[in-house]
């Protein structure tokens, strides 16, 4: 198969259960793969360089700052970025490579539909599908805000947009989706605390009342059944978790 110009870099740590399963989704056909090692402790690293990746050690930081330092680490001027537990299916492989090789600079970066399970169940509703994200660009004219958490993509250019799915293994079962919703809870008061930003408890009450019906009603939840009952739940806990970790980190403070 000839290779397309492209260079996959995926952030791992601590993936050796999804890292093959993510590399040699793109083995073969990109003509580059690197793995941005946040200092795992299990063999990510290993399984990596054996499916033919560059592993590059980095300790995540800022999260914005960590990927686009392991963008500027591409020796193509396309980059295709994923997570460990996410993998490229063999539509969007034929997708990607006629998009490279027929775009005659006509647009800057793609996005496409993420394709998210949480165990065996693909959540269809809900909001998270298609949910596309900008994942391939030109590294330059793309980067992420230097933030923590949920960074803002900023591309200087023209998207296009593709169909295929990335198929997302994100969360193997709820103990895992309660894990991420506790640390991504953290970052968030962590980026408002450190961004000045004043959050009152009233408009967050009112998020947390709010997000519960649009998601399960409004963006049709109730077709996932009970899954889709805990996403639109989780969504509204997110709310008032931020609030409580931003109220403590203020008073920690002293503000």
């Amino acid at each position: 198969m000839e290779k397309v110009p492209l260079t996959v870099v995926v952030s791992a740590k601590n993936e050796e259960a999804n890292i093959a399963a993510c590399l040699q989704s793109v083995s073969g056909w990109a003509d580059e793969m690197i793995v941005v090692d946040d200092e795992s402790t299990d063999k990510t690293a290993e399984i990596s360089l054996a499916c033919g990746a560059k592993v590059l050690k980095r300790k995540m930081d800022i999260e914005g700052i960590h990927r686009n330092w392991g963008y500027a680490q591409a020796r193509n001027e396309w980059v295709l970025s994923l997570d460990a537990d996410e993998s490229v299916s063999p539509e969007l492989r034929e997708e990607i490579t006629s998009a490279l090789l027929n775009n005659n600079g006509q647009y800057h970066a793609f996005s496409m539909p993420i394709k998210t399970y949480i165990g065996s169940y693909w959540v269809k509703h809900s909001g998270w599908y298609p949910a596309s994200k900008l994942r391939m660009f030109m590294k330059s004219r793309f980067k992420y805000e230097e933030v923590e958490v949920h960074p803002r993509a900023f591309l200087t250019g023209v998207e296009g947009h593709l169909t295929k799915d990335i198929v997302h293994k994100g969360y193997p079962d709820f103990e895992h989706f309660l894990a991420s919703l506790n640390r991504q809870t953290t970052l968030e008061a962590r980026k408002w605390i450190n961004t000045n930003r004043r959050i009152g408890l009233g408009k967050v009450v009112w998020r947390t009342l709010d997000r519960f019906p649009r998601i399960y009603f409004g963006k049709k939840g109730y077709k996932d059944g009970f899954i889709g009952f805990m996403v639109a739940f989780f969504a509204s806990l997110y709310q008032i978790m931020s609030y409580a970790k931003y109220w403590q980190m203020k008073k920690e403070k002293g503000q």
